[in-house]
């Protein structure tokens, strides 16, 4: 299925009634976008996708320090 909107100068574009329908979305449901290339998908968010950005920032700081580069960087 392809159907058509039009974004906004202020970037926002209205998810067209057979999609909002499809995807069972009401007032106030969060979506989910995914980007793989020059394709995006929208699907319904799940609890967890509004805590994994959160949960993978606070998993990974650990990582990103200069030990951290040194310790790793002959594998």
């Amino acid at each position: 299925m392809v159907v058509l909107a039009k974004l906004t100068s202020k970037g926002q574009a209205t998810i067209p009634e057979p999609i909002r329908k499809r995807l069972r979305l009401s007032p106030g449901d969060k979506i989910a976008f995914t980007v793989e290339g020059d394709r995006v998908t929208l699907r319904r968010a799940e609890p967890l996708d509004a805590g994994f950005p959160k949960l993978a920032n606070e998993s990974f700081a650990d990582w990103n320090s200069r030990e951290a580069e040194e310790d790793f960087r002959e594998l």
